[in-house]
Order: C-alpha cells, then structure tokens, then sequence
C-alpha cells in the first residue's frame, strides 16, 4: 500500500524560491504541494504557472486555514518571518523556516515558546550543513586529520547586485549579518560542535546597510575564528581551518573536494596538484552540484530531511534552538559594532 503524501504549503515566492524551493517541493516524490502564498501578484502568476494544480492565495494566513496542509515552507522577507511562523504552529502546521529565525531576540524568544506549547516537528533553513563538502570538513575535523586546531578564517560574499527593498535596511531584515553570517556562523558550530562566547565585529555600509562585516568570534574551547562577509565583493564562500599537522580548505563554489596542506611545504605543490587531479575524476559533490537545482545540492538534501522528519514525527538538525543560537551571535556582533567593544555572549543553552 502506498503511503499518503506529506501535503504541504509554500508561504512567499521570490525569485530563490522560485529557481529552488518550488521546483523541488513539485518533484520530492512524497510530497504534494497543495497551494502558495505570496502577496505579489507577478510572482503569484508565475509560482502557480509552474506548479499549475496548486492553489494560489495573497494572504498566507487563507492558507493556513486549510486543515488538509500538514506542514509549511516560509520564504517570507526576514521581519515577517517570526509572525508568520508563529502562526503556522498555531494553525498545527510543521514548519521549514527558512534563515534567520527572527530579526530580534525577543521575536526569537517568542517563536521558540511558540514551537515548545504546540510540540510541532520545526526546521530552520540552514541548508549548507548539508552540503557534501561540509560535511566532509566536519568529519576530517573530527578525526583529527590536522592534529589540534589552531584557527579558523572563513569567507562568505558576493558580487554586487540590485537588492529588494526589505534588503537594504536593517530594520526590515537587511543587511550581510541576517543574509550570509547567518550560515557561517550556523558552519561554525556545526564543525565544532561549541557555542561562540565571544564576538568582536566591524559592520560598514557601503551600498546598503550593513552590507560588509568583519567578525572575529572566540569558542568556548578557546579557538579564534576570524570572518568577512560581503554583499559587494566576489562570490566566495571559502573555509579555512589551521592546525599544528596541517591545514583543510573548501571553497563550496570552486573545490571538487575538501583540500589538505600537509604542515611543511616538502613536496607540497606536487601532492597538491595531484590530489586535485584525483579528486576531479572521484568527486560525487562535483556530479551532483552540476546537476542540482541552483547547483546547490543541499537545498534538496535539506527539504529532504524535514520531511523524513515530520513523516517520522523525529526531530529536525538544525532546529529553532540552532537558528536562535545563530542569531543571538550576529545581533551580538552588531552590539560590538556600536560600542566598539567585544561582546560575550551566555552559552548555557537557556533562554
């Protein structure tokens, strides 16, 4: 007997919505997309020409009235985003938020209460703890493969483009913090599986608000991480980890595979070019990234995931408490900003 279709709900289609969200939401094979909500009317027209059988509404709260959705996609503009999540739990509705949880702690907070009172399966949408080459990273950090770490740097930017309005200012969700720190920040603890004690940032604006950030985050344990983020520069998104037996390295955009230095440089650059060459031809990530949506693999991996998750009544990874412990750094991070000060940060996994 064939098991029913998880029915979901797809709340705000914009145009990452509409090149990943909704093409993966209509092929996942245990999953029919009963209807979407965006209050746009182009970007309604387009969403229900792709998906021709869904129903479209302007207002997501009609559509959360439907008793047959199970579970909700919210891709709203990052300050609707506690509002609408709180009432889909309400509603009883599973919920895949996509980052940032909230845009303050005390929406934050409020969602979280939310999640706990109603005991609905939640995910946030830190979709690169999925990606292959990430999850690579993780393992060789795990085992130790550059002995005892040292330091961390990371880069996440991208080229200049035009920005939507609710983009460009803080107030309204904006800003290189909430939109690529986010995941780094998320990578971080993901990697080291430590909470961040400590953030030290500088955050200038240059087309937008907020558009640029330097953190330097310290962990409980003791290791430096040292972050830029840019919304006007190259696209990057690279991770660099030292330790005393050696060095990893990934560029999600470029590397085929996580790339090792070895401590000294004694024949380094041949080893070097020869495991490019040998990961080249091996690689999966590569077949897979080519071939997926937006070619980011992990936007599927983790859509996948919730609703293995919601369909087994199991927890998520990552859930609330992972996008409230995210944001608490960045508006940590902005803090420093002001004053000009580092900022400790409490880690006791307690409200």
């Amino acid at each position: 007997m064939t098991e029913a279709k998880l029915k979901v709900g797809l709340i705000g289609c914009g145009s990452i919505v509409q090149s990943v969200h909704l093409p993966i939401l209509s092929k996942l094979p245990n999953v029919q997309l009963v209807a979407i909500a965006e209050l746009d009317p182009h970007r309604r027209r387009a969403a229900s020409e792709y998906a021709s059988v869904v129903i479209s509404y302007a207002d997501y709260r009609e559509l959360l009235e439907r008793n047959d959705i199970e579970a909700v996609v919210i891709c709203l503009p990052s300050g609707l985003h506690a509002e609408a999540t709180i009432a889909a739990l309400e509603r009883k509705k599973h919920v895949y938020l996509e980052k940032p949880l909230a845009i303050n702690l005390q929406e934050a907070r409020e969602v979280l209460t939310a999640w706990r009172r109603t005991g609905m399966i939640v995910m946030v949408g830190f979709n690169y703890r999925f990606n292959a080459l990430y999850q690579s990273m993780k393992a060789q950090i795990q085992a130790r493969r550059i002995g005892d770490l040292v330091s961390v740097r990371s880069v996440f930017s991208t080229a200049a483009r035009p920005l939507p309005t609710w983009k460009q200012t803080r107030q309204h969700g904006g800003g290189v913090l909430l939109d690529l720190a986010s995941h780094h920040v998320d990578l971080i603890r993901f990697f080291f599986a430590q909470e961040i004690r400590q953030v030290f940032a500088e955050l200038p604006s240059q087309r937008s608000e907020e558009d640029s950030a330097v953190l330097q985050l310290r962990l409980v344990g003791g290791l430096l991480v040292q972050s830029f983020f840019s919304l006007n520069s190259v696209e990057e998104d690279r991770f660099e980890i030292y330790g005393q037996a050696g060095k990893l390295a990934v560029d999600r955009y470029r590397s085929f595979a996580v790339e090792f230095s070895e401590a000294q440089l004694r024949f380094a650059r041949f080893k070097h070019l020869t495991r490019k060459l040998h990961s080249f031809g091996r690689s999966p990530y590569l077949l897979n990234r080519l071939l997926a949506s937006a070619n980011e693999p992990s936007y599927r991996l983790a859509l996948t995931h919730f609703v293995a998750a919601v369909r087994a009544n199991q927890p998520t990874n990552p859930d609330f408490w992972d996008g409230y412990r995210s944001l608490a750094v960045l508006l940590a991070a902005e803090e420093s900003a002001k004053t000009g000060r580092a900022i400790s940060l409490d880690c006791d996994n307690s409200l």
